[in-house]
């Protein structure tokens, strides 16, 4: 099982949903980076789950560092945080093991590891080990800061219901933070406010919501990345895939250039007002060849709906090799779409630092 990320730095993820904490070690991180720690706080509360549109179990996640760090700022040292789990109820779990849920880890973890398998929570595999994901990418974020980069996103579309989309030409820091200071994070409020209801009615049903997420960086130079496997598409998107729920990624128009001949998507160059490089459309979504190109890095995730329902489903008894029905029980969100927009951005925000630091 990998649970590390990383060429430069190495974001390495530990426990499980139920364990005593989770938490995350920061490997080779750049000494000398003042971190704001309430700025940080602030970060991970936007994860936190919030009324009825997320599950009920309520954790306070605050990080406890135990190195790292010289007052505020990193020393050189491996840095480690751990969240500690302290509203756990590894009862609503019992029994998965041998009738797994539809589309879920659970047969696929038995298959692995057998009768040792953590099934309570989703184990080292639930999506509990965002939070420790988010106080990396928080950490990312604000050394990206520091040099004048900003990652952020917004909920693009929640079952079908859509938000505006982030202007790729013209997304800017001004909007990426007006966005991220909002409880729903979305341009249009009257969208979100249909999305909310939208996920309130799935509750009601005992089903859920899947939706897609748009991120965002500003303020990259041209030229970070590599060609090849070493691409800043690919570096984002191993990243991207290590949050639980996402099926795909996109950047720029992604799929819809396959509709469109070279002379409609290619990105044509231009001089601005201040001598800099500029292209007047962003199909690309900044990046050619694996590089930025000093536009603004755009690019949309798809978020599968919450498989831990509460309606009857199909399944099978593993023991008797028979078929079999499930009720889930437990504390569920009818959907994860707008709780994962900080781990979005945090797995951008570890990608796109440990690009710079590589090609430094």
């Amino acid at each position: 099982m990998s649970s590390t990320y990383g060429d430069k730095i190495k974001v390495s993820l530990f426990g499980q949903s139920h364990s005593a904490a989770v938490g995350v070690v920061i490997d080779e991180f750049p000494a000398g980076v003042e971190i704001d720690f309430e700025k940080l706080q602030s970060f991970l509360n936007r994860r936190a789950a919030r009324g009825a549109i997320s599950t009920s179990r309520q954790e306070p996640d605050v990080p406890e560092f135990l190195s790292g760090f010289t007052g505020n700022a990193t020393c050189g040292a491996p840095i480690c945080a751990v969240i500690r789990n302290t509203n756990v109820r590894s009862g609503d779990y019992k029994g998965l093991s041998n009738t797994p849920r539809p589309s879920h880890a659970d047969y696929a973890v038995g298959c692995k590891f057998g009768g040792f398998a953590d099934f309570s929570g989703g184990g080292h595999l639930s999506g509990r080990l965002t939070a420790a994901l988010c106080v990396a990418g928080g950490i990312c974020k604000q050394y990206l800061e520091s040099l004048g980069i900003t990652v952020g996103a917004h909920i693009y579309a929640i079952a079908g219901i859509k938000d505006k989309p982030f202007d790729p030409v013209k997304i800017d820091k001004d909007t990426l933070l007006q966005v991220a200071a909002k409880d729903f994070p979305v341009l249009d409020d009257s969208a979100g406010q249909n999305m909310r209801e939208r996920i309130l009615q799935a509750k009601q049903d005992c089903d859920s919501v899947g939706g897609i997420i748009e991120f965002a960086v500003t303020g990259l130079k041209p030229g970070i990345g590599s060609p090849h496997f070493g691409g800043l598409e690919n570096r984002i998107a191993a990243a991207v895939f290590g949050v639980p729920a996402v099926k795909g990624i996109e950047f720029g128009n992604g799929f819809a250039c396959a509709e469109l001949t070279g002379s409609q998507n290619n990105d044509s160059f231009y001089f601005d007002e201040t001598g800099t490089v500029r292209t007047r459309t962003n199909n690309s979504g900044g990046i050619n060849a694996g590089m930025s190109n000093g536009m603004p890095v755009i690019g949309r995730v798809a978020m599968r709906p919450t498989p831990s329902i509460a309606k009857e489903q199909d399944t099978v008894d593993l023991a008797n090799k028979t078929d079999a029905k499930l009720v889930i029980h437990g504390r569920h969100d009818p959907c994860i779409v707008h709780r994962a927009v900080p781990c979005i951005e945090s797995a951008v925000a570890i990608a796109v630092a440990d690009a710079i630091l590589a090609d430094q």
